[in-house]
């Protein structure tokens, strides 16, 4: 339940999962209020550092791939925070079932806030630092699709389970509950009116997260 780099190291964690057709996601997305990103070219790459650099605005930055289950994202989305491409929500997916048991495609994804830039921490590459919290990065693209009112259901599935000192493919450290927040999506066209139906956790999950709540503090420190 973690993403892999391009040299095999692990990656972010997966945190997220949709359900619908790419059409449904890129559609919620878009009404969330999130960009797609443009791919990775000699151009982009230039002009990202040049929003860096010169703090000037692009919305539709690349991120850097990732691979799971061998392949890199199907689709990837920001969401800008300041004047430049430094911080951003950021999310990544990729398409795991054309037929879920829903009867409609499934996606899974890495949510991350990229917090600063600077140099990988086990390549000395340039490359983002992540946020450390990625239960919030998580929690921020489904809460911007409740109000897109694009989620008709949210409920959530055991993904890698509690962590307090995981490392991503740059070094940077984060920590989780371990669960993958689910949205079931409001077809392309669709709103849905009223808040999302929520599915309740296992009593043992809704333990485990009380207990991992208590236990945020001393991770995030």
């Amino acid at each position: 339940m973690v993403t892999r780099t391009a040299v095999g190291l692990a990656g972010d964690p997966i945190n997220i999962g949709l359900v619908g057709t790419s059409e449904d996601v890129i559609s919620a997305m878009t009404a969330a209020g999130w960009h797609g990103a443009d791919p990775v070219t000699l151009q982009s790459s230039v002009k990202i550092v040049s929003s860096v650099v010169l703090h000037r605005a692009y919305p539709d930055a690349p991120v850097s791939p990732l691979y799971y289950d061998g392949r890199v994202q199907d689709l990837a989305f920001e969401y800008p925070v300041g004047t430049s491409a430094k911080q951003r929500q950021h999310v990544r997916f990729w398409l795991v079932l054309q037929e879920g048991d829903e009867g409609r495609p499934v996606w899974l994804g890495a949510a991350t806030f990229d917090r600063a830039v600077g140099f990988s921490h086990y390549t000395a590459q340039v490359t983002h630092h992540i946020a450390a919290d990625v239960d919030a990065a998580r929690d921020f693209v489904i809460d911007t699709l409740v109000k897109a009112h694009k989620a008709e259901a949210r409920y959530q599935i055991t993904g890698v389970g509690p962590t307090l000192n995981g490392r991503n493919g740059g070094g940077d450290h984060y920590f989780t509950d371990g669960e993958i927040g689910f949205v079931r999506l409001a077809a392309t066209h669709d709103l849905h009116p009223g808040p999302p139906i929520i599915l309740a956790d296992p009593p043992m999950v809704s333990m485990k997260n009380a207990l991992f709540q208590a236990l945020r503090p001393a991770a995030s420190g």
